[in-house]
């Protein structure tokens, strides 16, 4: 298949750049990495390798011309054979001639209006973090031939560390799909064109540059929100994947649900409450009110369900750990009713100073990082300097605490990190918790948002559990996993002796360490460390 060349990024800042010289003209044969134009930017001038081995058949960016990053600049085939015209490239600010004009009509719709129109964009797959270089699409939130608002969503991503949605680069319209739902490609592919005018969209494309297989979908179907009317046709459901899919599999339409998440969105539990009611009534059509009790309306599962990209790659991760690391868990309670008793007196005062609520999530991680600060072995991780097995670890101190906070999702469980967490103070830790969890539920996370964490809380209390046995996530050295809170009666021991028996509220906690580099009397330091700052807690939380 032909292969598009696009304009590179060539630093954070950079947004543009300008073509000074194509070092080869269409029809010439070129090697892969081999320089095939030199682009000039504010900070750097450089030559551009090719990325593929072919025929540079078409270009589509003259000398002098300055475009912006990801624009389409030049088409390489993968033989002469596929050139059927080859493309010459005009001067600067001049209009081709007619013998200029490729046998295959350009991007842009007629050669007059190439200087009122700026060439179509092209939408790349973005790299959403250092160790990650392909992407799933999992919806397109656009369909051809609709106006896109620049930084209005575009599409939803899956990769093995965050799942988000992608927002348009211009506005526009949206010329082509080239990769579709459920397809992987590698970062930078060229998965979209967006055009400046819907004349773009009349205007052929050359072959080179047509998906195979465009995605052709009809317009969404409406909302339908809790007491709330009917949105108007062709306004995108906000709804999770899972949700999606097990609506999917029971032939449910999920136009037709009424969704309970943030701005209505439809989550798992919204889907499955939906059937239920739909087997509770199916049931009742046909059975005796003692059959309707037995049975609930309870509907069986699939048999058979594919794992999602996430469960997958989830899958894979534990294992890995698992494999990896000799796990040893050593479970504490803590007496939490003093943190409980400070949360109800400061509780409004906070949320009003504030704005958001204060949870006991806060107190944990402040108590984390305190004892993080009196044993650094904890938060360190163990690095591999060669290839002699465990001769050739080494011990990774890390300058800062970047703390993890496991995130439970519709469709699976993501990591975001709060940086440098140690400098941080109580209302920005709780801030960060507050802020991490619901973009991680929004898909509003950033690619260094979910890695380089050195110690992870898991709040394994959440559904209920007393405690959990939580796996390490590498490359860490150890996690944190909260158990329920409970009120339960103590023995009190007083200054003298004394016992008596009190409500208090308890809690487990349990840490999981690698025992490679963290003994049971470090990792035993550690919790007595934390289990004393939660239970004589005396920060300032306002």
């Amino acid at each position: 298949m032909p292969t598009d060349v696009i304009m590179p990024q060539m630093g954070e800042s950079i947004f543009e750049g300008t073509i000074t010289k194509w070092l080869k003209k269409p029809g010439d044969p070129v090697q892969k990495d081999e320089p095939l134009l030199e682009i000039s930017t504010d900070k750097v001038d450089a030559e551009i390798p090719s990325p593929v081995a072919g025929v540079l058949a078409e270009v589509h960016i003259a000398e002098g011309a300055t475009v912006q990053v990801n624009t389409l600049i030049a088409v390489i085939a993968e033989s002469a054979a596929t050139v059927a015209t080859a493309t010459q490239p005009q001067q600067a600010g001049q209009k081709p001639s007619r013998a200029q004009v490729p046998a295959q009509p350009p991007l842009t719709p007629s050669p007059e209006s190439v200087q009122e129109a700026a060439p179509p964009q092209v939408v790349v797959m973005p790299q959403m973090g250092e160790s990650i270089f392909e992407g799933t699409i999992t919806k397109w939130l656009k369909k051809p031939g609709d106006a896109v608002q620049k930084d209005e969503p575009l599409f939803e991503i899956s990769t093995d560390k965050v799942d988000a949605e992608m927002p348009a680069p211009l506005s526009g319209i949206l010329i082509e799909i080239r990769a579709q739902e459920g397809e992987t490609v590698q970062v930078n592919t060229v998965v979209a064109v967006i055009g400046e005018t819907k004349t773009s969209v009349a205007a052929p494309i050359p072959a080179s540059q047509t998906p195979q297989s465009p995605v052709q979908k009809t317009a969404p179907p409406q909302m339908v929100q809790t007491s709330v009317p009917p949105q108007a046709p062709g306004q995108r459901i906000r709804s999770s994947p899972l949700a999606r899919r097990i609506a999917k599999e029971h032939n449910i339409d999920i136009s037709r649900i009424a969704g309970t998440g943030s701005e209505g969105r439809i989550t798992k539990e919204d889907v499955l409450r939906q059937l239920s009611e739909v087997g509770l009534r199916a049931n009742a059509s046909t059975a005796t009110p003692a059959e309707v009790t037995r049975d609930s309306g309870w509907t069986a599962p699939p048999q058979v369900v594919p794992l999602s990209r996430m469960r997958a790659i989830i899958a894979e991760r534990m294992v890995e750990s698992l494999r990896i690391a000799p796990h040893v868990h050593s479970v504490y309670k803590v007496d939490m009713t003093r943190i409980a008793r400070l949360r109800d007196q400061r509780r409004s005062a906070f949320e009003q100073r504030h704005a958001i609520k204060l949870t006991y999530m806060p107190f944990i991680a402040a108590a984390a990082i305190a004892a993080l600060r009196c044993y650094p072995i904890v938060n360190a991780s163990l690095e591999n300097t060669g290839d002699k097995g465990s001769e050739d670890l080494a011990i990774r101190y890390h300058q800062n605490i970047n703390l993890g906070i496991a995130v439970a999702l519709d469709w699976g469980l993501i990591v975001p990190v709060i940086r440098q967490a140690e400098q941080r103070t109580f209302a920005d830790i709780a801030r960060l918790i507050a802020d991490l969890a619901l973009r991680a539920r929004s898909k509003k996370l950033s690619p260094d948002e979910t890695g380089g964490s050195t110690f992870t809380l898991t709040n394994a209390g959440a559904f209920g559990g007393e405690f959990g046995l939580p796996i390490i996530n590498q490359p860490e050295s150890a996690i944190l996993a909260v158990g329920g809170l409970r009120k339960e009666p103590a023995v009190l021991t007083d200054a003298e002796g004394n016992d008596t028996i009190a409500i208090r509220s308890m809690q487990y906690f349990c840490l999981g360490f690698d025992h490679r580099l963290i003994d049971g009397a470090d990792g035993g330091k550690f919790m007595l460390e934390f289990k004393r700052v939660l239970e004589s807690w005396n920060q300032e939380i306002l």
